[in-house]
């Protein structure tokens, strides 16, 4: 097998500390023909649908590849922006917020990638390396960790390692579903939209939904959803009755994890809650499924079913207590790395061009 070295590489290229930060993926554009290609993708990993692989393959590509795209496609249409996919544009800002905290030092390469579509992780990981890192954290902007998620982004980047001749010293970051910056900015966030539109009688934590059945094969993600709910509420001081988890995106007929956001939207105007609020803290940035799914199709179902008032809190997208969080959690994964200084280098440089080998690569 031939491995992969970074383009132009040269002993006497500085050392670089890589920062990637990753999100799940969005289409090229809000068409069928794109949204094909990147249901294709995503549906196709193991991670995400836990099936028989090629009586799954026979149902994705024979019935739902046929039938989805068109459908998608229109949701997508009524999100998209001038600058495009909201996802990309939110994530595109992370890192370039990212960039300008750590400006400061010439050490830091920031880049982002998506686990589906573009860019994709192999292709940021070789402009990373090609710029000299030799050292990378990766913080997959899922704060809860699931293996559906998370477990696939570390899929993608140990399939990129087997293919490489030199590996980066990797630091990756499974989860943030407590980490105190980031309970911070999810609680100083809804205070400040309930600084300028009041509060509501009840409060919904909306988390992205799997199946059950990954709760019963030792997946965290369930307990660690309602981790992050709760230290949230008590960080704004609300009581039990006050506040609710539940879990939105159901796909398929089996079971997925309870209460369903549509269901319980649904019932709360007859059980007397007439105005709510939902957040969505496992949502990095806003996207589909928060924009359409919660601000619209959930929307009228509430207020279908006797809501008087619906608001959704948006995402924590690029807004400065965020990117302080974000920063937060890599400085600390960080923590012990140096670099090697011009010195360093140059003798490293030195004692290649002067092996028996002449080692150049």
């Amino acid at each position: 097998m031939n491995y992969q070295q970074p383009t132009g590489f040269s002993h006497d290229q500085a050392d670089k500390i890589g920062l990637l930060i990753t999100n799940l993926g969005t289409p090229e554009a809000p068409t069928p023909k794109a949204l094909r290609r990147y249901l294709a993708q995503f549906l196709s990993d193991p991670r995400v649908v836990e099936f028989p692989r090629l009586l799954w393959k026979c149902i994705l590509h024979g019935v739902i590849l046929r039938i989805r795209p068109a459908r998608s496609a229109k949701s997508y249409q009524s999100v998209w922006t001038e600058q495009g996919s909201p996802l990309m544009w939110h994530t595109q800002a992370q890192a370039e917020a990212l960039a300008a905290h750590f400006a400061n030092n010439a050490n830091i390469e920031v880049a982002f990638a998506m686990r589906y579509g573009a860019p994709s992780i192999a292709s940021e990981l070789d402009r990373l390396l090609q710029k000299g890192v030799r050292k990378l954290v990766v913080l997959p902007l899922y704060p809860q960790y699931s293996g559906s998620t998370t477990g696939s982004t570390f899929d993608a980047i140990a399939a990129d390692f087997t293919r490489r001749r030199w590996l980066p010293e990797l630091r990756f970051v499974n989860e943030y579903a407590s980490h105190p910056a980031y309970i911070a900015a999810v609680a100083q966030s809804i205070h400040a939209y309930w600084q300028q539109h009041g509060r509501p009688q009840k409060l919904i934590f909306s988390y992205h939904g799997v199946p059950l059945n990954y709760l019963h094969k030792g997946d965290p993600y369930h307990c660690q959803c309602l981790k992050t709910s709760r230290l949230v509420a008590e960080a704004l001081g609300l009581s039990g009755d006050e506040y609710l988890t539940t879990f939105q995106s159901r796909f398929g007929k089996q079971e997925w994890l309870k209460p369903y956001t549509d269901h319980t939207l649904k019932a709360l105007p007859a059980q007397g809650v007439t105005h709510v609020q939902v957040v969505c803290p496992g949502f990095a940035a806003d996207c589909l499924e928060t924009i359409e799914e919660i601000g619209e199709e959930n929307r009228e179902y509430f207020m279908h079913a006797g809501g008087q008032k619906f608001e959704y809190i948006p995402a924590l997208n690029s807004s400065p207590v965020h990117i302080a969080a974000l920063a937060k959690m890599l400085e600390e994964n960080m923590v012990g790395w140096s670099m090697a200084s011009a010195e360093v280098v140059k003798q490293r440089a030195s004692l290649a061009s002067a092996c028996p080998f002449n080692a150049k690569s």
